[in-house]
């Protein structure tokens, strides 16, 4: 595995549906072995994205690459994927549904079996094989679904909002899952609205709106382009103290509470450095902690959107 080679590839991809123009010239390249974040608000396009790299549907223009060859449907069998939108069928039961989709992506019923097992133990759901689906609740039918898709190992997994329908403990479960098919080799597209999980999981981003990718990067990266040169400081002594010290290299943003540890926020001017403003603030007051306030993904999500459909407004 080379984590610089990408196992998933599109240029210029569009797909426009009755004149509507679903997605517009998108290009990512999804590294092996990562876990990479598909982004975007309701309505963008992921979805369609997604679609046409499972060959549901098919692009008007551009190339898709998988593992160095043009995607072609031999390929299917090497990926997974969990639809935002369930797919089981609700009068069938949950162990006889789940041998049969398994096989359908190539495995024997022997293989299908042995896997089952493990996993039905793993999630300590054994108790559900002889279920039908419409009993499960919404989770429980989340975890046979996840298992169904990561069964056959995919080397590309694609997830559509894989936590949906579950609790905290359960959305761990998957978590831990998710990160431990990434370590044993599995290349993930992860789709969601929760940048929470983007910045815990993810290695890489593409955000899209309006059919067109408008960030991409590794999140470290992405998170950096966007600083503000903005930090919190803890210290001893008064805000007045604190404020007249950043003389022409800081501003005072807000504060809290003054006492031995006082929070506040400040931003650097006039192309100031960090030791130019500590030096200052030190002669004044105590420093008690000092940190640099790195934009959040969600903080991110809305600036870049938000920039672009001004930008587009604008022209």
């Amino acid at each position: 595995m080379n984590l610089n080679q990408p196992i998933f590839r599109a240029e210029n991809v569009s797909k426009a549906y009755a004149g509507h123009v679903a997605i517009e010239d998108i290009s990512i390249s999804v590294p092996e072995g990562s876990i990479f974040g598909l982004l975007g608000p309701n309505g963008a396009g992921k979805t369609t994205f997604i679609r046409i790299i499972n060959q549901i549907t098919g692009p008007d223009t551009g190339q898709l690459w998988f593992n160095g060859e043009r995607l072609e449907e031999k390929h299917s069998a090497q990926i997974g994927y969990l639809p935002e939108e369930r797919g089981l069928y609700k009068k069938m039961k949950v162990g006889e549904q789940a041998l049969y989709l398994c096989q359908l992506k190539g495995l024997t019923k022997k293989d299908a079996l042995a896997r089952l097992k493990y996993w039905f133990e793993k999630f300590e759901i054994q108790a559900w094989w002889n279920k039908k689906v419409e009993e499960l609740s919404k989770g429980m039918a989340q975890k046979v679904q996840f298992i169904i898709t990561i069964l056959h190992e995919p080397k590309l997994l694609i997830l559509d909002e894989p936590f949906s329908g579950f609790d905290p403990i359960n959305t761990n479960l998957i978590k831990s899952e998710i990160l431990e098919l990434k370590k044993k080799g599995t290349t993930i597209i992860f789709s969601t609205h929760n940048m929470g999980s983007v910045e815990e999981l993810c290695d890489h981003i593409a955000l899209i709106n309006n059919t067109r990718v408008i960030l991409e990067g590794e999140v470290k990266e992405v998170r950096s382009r966007f600083r503000t040169q903005t930090y919190n400081i803890d210290f001893a002594g008064s805000v007045m103290q604190l404020s007249a010290s950043l003389g022409t290299y800081g501003e005072l943003i807000e504060h809290g509470p003054e006492g031995d540890h006082t929070d506040a926020t400040i931003r650097l001017v006039n192309g100031a450095t960090t030791n130019q403003l500590l030096g200052n603030i030190m002669r004044t007051v105590v420093v008690r902690g000092f940190q640099e306030v790195i934009p959040s993904m969600n903080d991110i999500f809305i600036q870049a959107v938000e920039k672009y459909n001004q930008d587009k407004l604008a022209v």
